[in-house]
């Protein structure tokens, strides 16, 4: 099932490969080792100086760290994991780089060409497979093209709306002479918008009275975001971000008043659906941030939306614009920020309202349990440091995480927008590896955690000494919240036996603490942050506090 190395006076196609990663800046490699690409983890051995490895025990695990990584750094995400199975155990991965437009490349060991269409052992077609999941997939056949067509991975995977790339790789392939093409880094493409369009939005801004600007999607940098900041600032311009895109403005800033996506604030909801202008910049405005497609009828949007996206397929796709550009966000927000509008909100109650209403929808809620997740993230945001990286999955545990806990910096926040449960936790160690200095706190839920919970052995291994916040509620929460919603009394599948989490923890070599009422988390917060190990407070609580101000009867 492997090939022998063929004699060869150039470099092998493998260690081609490795110096394209090393010339387009990649530092940390995740994976699952696998015979198929037994070439590529030799070559990977002389560039340990340059690039980390990091042995990952499932591939979802390392799928996602690979994510992670895309969204900290703005690069490209690496994966390697082995054919069959392997490839589509980290799947998952894929699909939350795409609908998260986040740079990523997952390298998947392919059987030998001459095995291929045989139904060779754990042999898939992964242009067809993966194809429907990512922005491109195809395989390296020829031996000589793989600097071209590694290259093209990273454009492909950094530029325009950014995604993931799947690259099949053959064992045979990979041991055979590249040529002599040496690789160069992909320099990116930057868009920037027309002044005509500039002209006309100084003009739409300056006539609206109720305007909004919306931000999301991926792209983003410091610098860009501190001159839009300042832009905004100066004309009092409310500012809402997008699903799990937090970080994009400090939470505390005045114009900042809310988030859309799964359970808003309804008063912020009705006053996007108020506004007469509504400027978007590189969000795509899916389901989840437009409340299921209803936050605006299409001739509403024809008449007030802006929309600037990197990719000019998505615009008018859904959403007819009033105006639309195709320019990455970072682009986008520089030249904004150096339109001269002759008008200002600051003082009015359009933003005053605004930012009063936030307030109060993020004040601590009452509970039923002997747990307040809103107080419990309340006075965790007081307690971390403003660049402290927050991760979290999917489940109604998210919702308390989301709606109180403010970020205050860029790249702060590591959350799926695709959904994907037990994202959290692995994309938290691969954020503790890449930033040892950093404080970085996972948020999992029980049924969340344990989808992806045997890289806790990756952390000690790693010495990722992140804190794991698991809340266990006993229960898969929000498809029983669904279920008490359509067919009340009647719960099916839903209830979970857990193990205790903190002995489960310990058992890997980590330091665990267990929380089963609000008072005792600073304490066991303390000692976590004190532990000099990875950490894990396992908080109990109770299914009934199943989402802030929404109860249910166990």
């Amino acid at each position: 099932m492997t090939s022998q190395a063929k004699a060869t006076s150039q470099p092998t196609a493998a260690r081609r490969l490795v110096e394209t990663l090393v010339a387009n800046g990649t530092t940390h490699v995740f994976c699952v080792p696998g015979e198929s690409y037994l070439a590529v983890l030799d070559a990977l051995y002389d560039f340990k100086d340059q690039i980390e490895v990091v042995t990952c025990r499932h591939e979802a695990g390392a799928a996602n760290m690979a994510v992670a990584y895309g969204k900290l750094t703005g690069k490209a995400g690496i994966c390697f994991v082995t054919r069959g199975p392997g490839a589509t155990h980290g799947s998952i991965g894929v699909h939350t780089a795409q609908q998260d437009s986040v740079p990523m490349i997952y390298f998947v060991g392919q059987v030998a060409r001459g095995d291929k269409g045989r139904e060779a052992f754990q042999e898939v077609d992964y242009a067809a497979a993966f194809g429907p999941l990512c922005k491109l997939a195809f395989e390296i056949d020829d031996p000589t093209r793989t600097v071209e067509l590694c290259t093209k991975a990273f454009a492909t995977a950094q530029q325009g709306r950014k995604g993931a790339v799947v690259v099949a790789l053959p064992e045979d392939m990979l041991v055979e002479s590249a040529g002599p093409r040496i690789p160069a880094p992909v320099a990116n493409v930057q868009s920037g918008l027309d002044p005509n369009f500039l002209a006309a939005l100084a003009k739409r801004l300056e006539a609206a009275e109720r305007p909004v600007l919306v931000l999301g999607g991926t792209g983003w940098n410091e610098e860009s975001l501190r001159v839009l900041t300042k832009w905004v600032e100066g004309l009092g311009l409310p500012v809402v971000l997008s699903f799990r895109r937090k970080d994009l403005l400090d939470n505390a800033h005045a114009c900042y008043i809310g988030d859309i996506g799964l359970a808003p604030n309804p008063k912020l909801i009705q006053r996007l659906k108020s506004a007469d202008l509504v400027i978007s910049i590189g969000a795509r405005l899916g389901e989840n941030p437009s409340q299921a497609y209803t936050l605006m009828t299409p001739e509403e949007s024809a008449a007030k939306l802006v929309h600037i996206h990197p990719d000019p397929q998505e615009l008018n796709r859904v959403w007819p614009t009033s105006l639309a550009a195709a320019c990455d966000a970072s682009g986008a927000a520089k030249g904004i920020a150096g339109l001269a509008v002759r008008r200002s909100w600051a003082n009015t109650p359009w933003l005053g309202e605004a930012r009063a209403e936030l307030e109060a929808f993020t004040t601590p809620v009452p509970v039923t349990g002997k747990v307040n997740l809103s107080e419990m993230f309340t006075a965790l945001a007081k307690t971390l440091k403003a660049d402290a990286i927050i991760a979290n999955g999917a489940g109604n545990y998210a919702g308390w995480l989301h709606r109180f806990f403010p970020h205050r910096s860029f790249g702060t926040q590591l959350a799926p927008t695709s959904g994907a449960m037990g994202f959290g936790f692995p994309a938290a160690v691969a954020a503790k590896i890449m930033y040892p200095n950093r404080q970085v706190v996972a948020v999992a839920g029980d049924g969340c955690f344990l989808m992806t919970a045997q890289e806790l052995a990756t952390a000690v291994q790693y010495n990722a000494n992140l804190i794991t916040i698991v809340v266990d509620n006993g229960s898969y929460g929000t498809i029983r919240m669904h279920q008490e919603r359509d067919f009340p009394n009647r719960v099916s599948a839903t209830d979970l036996v857990n193990p205790d989490f903190a002995a489960f923890a310990r058992s890997f070599g980590a330091f665990a603490v267990t929380v089963d009422r609000t008072d005792a988390f600073a304490a066991a917060f303390e000692q976590a942050s004190k532990a000099g190990k990875p950490a894990l407070i396992h908080v109990k609580t109770s299914v009934a506090d199943i989402a802030p101000g929404k109860t249910i009867t166990p």
